[in-house]
């Protein structure tokens, strides 16, 4: 259901309420995001702290932010396609997959990408 008279700041307090909410629930409910979460918070401070560029340290943290992002979606499609039904089906196994499937490019990404920068820095200079 919409809510009535849902504009400007009153909408935007809102949102931001469910959004901390489905973080609290991605914690809660979500052992992959957890352990993803507390590999950004002990990553983060390493990408702020080694000797690369400005640009090198911001592609460090936004690879660690898709992670998160491409998680949360997981979760949201699995959460979905748990809530129609309980009936293994192959469509309802493929939208799985196929957001697992992006979870593992984004981390993909996020390892080739420290690997590139790391080595460049420190290890062919």
């Amino acid at each position: 259901m919409k809510p009535e008279n849902n504009h400007g700041l009153k909408r935007v307090l809102r949102a931001t309420g469910f959004s901390f909410k489905g973080l609290k629930s991605a914690w809660v409910n979500e052992a992959a995001f957890r352990q993803e979460l507390i590999l950004a918070g002990i990553l983060l401070p390493v990408a702020i702290m080694v000797d690369v560029s400005l640009i090198e340290k911001l592609l460090l943290i936004m690879t660690l932010i898709i992670v998160l992002i491409t998680e949360l979606v997981n979760s949201a499609i699995e959460a979905v396609v748990d809530r129609i039904s309980d009936e293994i089906h192959p469509l309802s196994g493929q939208a799985k997959d196929t957001a697992s499937a992006a979870v593992f490019m984004s981390l993909a990404l996020c390892g080739i990408t420290w690997a590139c920068i790391l080595i460049n820095a420190y290890v062919l200079n």
